[in-house]
């Protein structure tokens, strides 16, 4: 730590309570130099237009307006000075930092992800909170297989393996929506399916899991256990075909899991986050999330914010960050959501829609107050 560098402030005083990251990811240790750095910008595999970096983006914008006074720099600075100042400070400060500075106090981790990324105590140790693991299915199950002998011994041992995590684990995840598309038969596999797939799976050297059979088994091991789970839907990378991961292609999965205990959290959602407001309005168990879509949309985040919540019902809505890789990322996440928040529910007070004491008890429910009830933080 640079001696005359100011410390991070404290987390901003806008009368919510500490913030509950119910989906984010690990943060890489190592230094990163200024192409690593900006791709984790955007959610492209390829290079930037001509002329141009990722910095050239609603999120490269947020990054520079709120990051850069964290680490002792005027706002909007140079993208060159900027990553000067990261690399002077070094990646354990700047992610102390940064992670400080959120006023997140509850991480859930995502550890389903390649790379030397933190894992949930280091996470939110950075930040002074506390952290929980979140276990993504198919990367379970693809770890499971490196040491199945056969199916019989690979189905024995994923059973046990989802058991197990349960145990420890406040949810789970799946990537279907990458895999093969959220449009899956909604009903539970039969075991000679299952096997089958399986035998073919594991014959084929156990590459990246796709087959749809084996991706409802996941599913409904995880459902079985009562803990949530979280699907992603939405935009992402390259590797999504974007009309196959709309929410409303879970309707019938939706119907299926109504009555098992297991309440099911759609991540992201946009641009279909209408569909995912209105899923969680009619469904008990579902719930939405606004997690990387804020951080994507820059100042338009308050009306998004607002589209949320024209049918999710409001102890439906979920704060994340989905940040990966970049501390910068937990800051904007948070600072885009608070800044939303305030803007949404500031105009709806001001114009009578909504009295002041309604708004701050609705902007506790989304920023802390849902998750904790939806995954059983300190008794919540």
């Amino acid at each position: 730590m640079t001696g005359d560098a100011p410390g991070p402030g404290p987390a901003p005083d806008d009368g919510l309570p500490p913030l509950v990251d119910h989906h984010c990811h690990g943060v890489l240790r190592g230094e990163l130099d200024a192409a690593a750095f900006t791709a984790h910008l955007t959610e492209a595999d390829g290079p930037p237009a001509a002329g141009t970096t990722f910095f050239d983006t609603q999120t490269g914008f947020a990054v520079r307006r709120w990051c850069p006074p964290l680490l002792g720099l005027p706002a909007h600075c140079p993208p060159d000075r900027y990553l000067a100042r990261r690399r002077e400070l070094g990646p354990a400060e700047t992610r102390r930092r940064l992670l400080a500075a959120t006023g997140i106090g509850t991480y859930l981790v995502d550890t389903g992800l390649p790379g030397d990324l933190t894992g949930p105590a280091e996470t939110a140790g950075a930040g002074g909170g506390t952290g929980h693991e979140v276990v993504r299915l198919e990367a379970l199950a693809e770890r499971v297989a490196a040491g199945a002998r056969d199916a019989e011994a690979f189905t024995d041992a994923l059973d046990h393996a989802v058991r197990d995590a349960a145990r420890t684990a406040v949810a789970f995840k799946t990537v279907a929506a990458y895999r093969h598309g959220l449009a899956l038969d909604p009903r539970p596999p039969a075991p000679d399916a299952v096997h089958t797939a399986v035998r073919a799976w594991l014959a084929a050297g156990a590459p990246r899991l796709t087959d749809p059979v084996l991706l409802r088994h996941l599913v409904w091991l995880a459902v079985a256990t009562g803990r949530p789970l979280q699907l992603h839907t939405g935009f992402g990378d390259p590797d999504l075909r974007l009309d196959h991961a709309d929410p409303a292609l879970l309707t019938d999965l939706v119907r299926a899991t109504a009555g098992t205990g297991t309440d099911l959290v759609l991540l992201h959602c946009y641009p279909y986050h209408r569909q995912a407001g209105y899923l969680a309005s009619v469904f008990p168990h579902v719930y939405a999330d606004i997690g990387l879509t804020l951080t994507h949309t820059g100042p338009r985040a308050a009306a998004l914010l607002a589209e949320f919540l024209e049918l999710t019902p409001f102890g439906k809505l979920l704060f994340s960050t989905d940040a990966y890789g970049l501390p910068e990322l937990y800051v904007v996440g948070a600072a885009l959501f608070r800044t939303a928040l305030a803007a949404v529910l500031g105009d709806w007070t001001a114009t009578g829609a909504w009295s002041a004491a309604d708004a701050r008890r609705v902007g506790a429910l989304i920023a802390a107050d849902n998750a904790r009830r939806v995954y059983g933080l300190d008794g919540g």
